[in-house]
């Protein structure tokens, strides 16, 4: 823990100081021009795989990125309303759905009920990314896939922009061209991310 209390004496010293003004303007409205949703996972920062600034990305994070479909409900919804937020309100421009390599959540789909009734939450939670391993489970038995970790989170990314486009004025917007969204998958090892190209339907490197 010592090490965030010093990273935050070193922000203030350095980084605030050399932004000074952005902070300022900051401090009193936020304009991001992106909402990106992206998973939980420690190794996935938004902001530093993106060379973005404060002020430019609003952020939703979850365990394996995933868009709960829409529906009206009387329950605490955390990241159905944030989207709404983002969209409404702050009237984005731009979405992405970042998933990643080894995720933790899509890994969890194969794993023992022993584990994930440890996890109940996240068990449940995860119902909304099964359809993506079906889907490759399908796949694995007609191309004798080795490894199909890499492919999970691809097709879950898929999927989540699916769910996205169920929300009625995400829908509206995508359709009259006032709103993008994109599919990204970041190649933590390599430090590649890849962007889904929906009329090919593969993820292709962006560079």
């Amino acid at each position: 823990m010592e090490e965030l209390f010093e990273g935050v004496k070193e922000f203030s010293k350095q980084e605030f100081e050399q932004n000074k003004l952005l902070f300022q303007k900051l401090s009193k409205k936020q304009n991001p021009h992106t909402l990106f949703i992206s998973c939980s996972d420690s190794r996935v920062v938004p902001n530093l795989i993106t060379k973005s600034f404060p002020g430019d990305l609003f952020i939703i994070r979850n365990i394996a990125n995933i868009v709960p479909p829409y529906r009206q409900s009387s329950e605490y919804l955390a990241t159905t309303s944030a989207i709404e937020y983002a969209i409404n309100v702050l009237q984005v421009k731009s979405v992405v759905i970042c998933g990643h390599s080894n995720c933790g959540g899509c890994r969890a789909l194969y794993a023992e009920n022993d584990l994930l009734n440890t996890i109940p939450h996240t068990k449940k939670w995860l119902e909304l990314a099964k359809p993506a391993k079906e889907k490759v489970e399908k796949l694995k038995a007609q191309f004798n896939y080795d490894s199909t970790d890499w492919l999970v989170a691809q097709e879950n990314i898929v999927l989540q922009i699916n769910h996205l486009l169920s929300y009625p004025f995400i829908k509206e917007k995508y359709q009259n061209k006032s709103l993008k969204i994109y599919g990204w998958y970041y190649d933590i090892e390599n430090g590649i991310v890849y962007n889904y190209n929906k009329s090919k339907k593969v993820f292709e490197k962006i560079e």
